[in-house]
């Protein structure tokens, strides 16, 4: 038996801080958390998470980190973040999305009844909006 309960956090690394506070704040409307803000970093709710514990993105510029090394595009390992959204959201969410010019992917999970939407972050990393859709 685990411990674990939930996410606490994914973090990413970037060296566009500003576009990705941009994307993540205004664009998927994630609420900034860190006060005062970090010039370094930027930490986003992403839910209520556990016992007062709350689920955060962060993303840190490490660039002028004492032996920073730029990261290797070819070399990350994540797939995708997901964050889940009511089903009743979902199709006016897609439509705002795709009238601020972004690429929609769509796919239908049947196994676990999941509706989903994809595009991109200023980083190139893939970001799932996901919602339960039995029908």
């Amino acid at each position: 038996m685990t411990a674990i309960e939930g996410l606490g956090e994914v973090a990413f690394r970037t060296e566009r801080l500003g576009e990705m506070v941009e994307f993540y704040g205004e664009v998927l409307g994630l609420e900034r958390i860190d006060d005062p803000p970090g010039e370094t970093s930027a930490f986003f709710r992403a839910g209520d998470g556990v016992a007062g514990h709350t689920q955060v993105l962060v993303v840190f510029d490490r660039t002028g980190t004492e032996g920073y090394v730029p990261p290797d595009p070819d070399r990350t390992t994540v797939d995708h973040v997901a964050f889940g959204i009511r089903r009743e959201a979902f199709d006016a969410e897609a439509e705002r999305l795709e009238g601020l010019g972004y690429d929609l992917d769509y796919a239908y999970h049947d196994w676990v009844e999941w509706r989903s939407l994809y595009l991109a972050d200023p980083d190139g990393n893939s970001v799932e909006l996901v919602c339960f859709d039995p029908e």
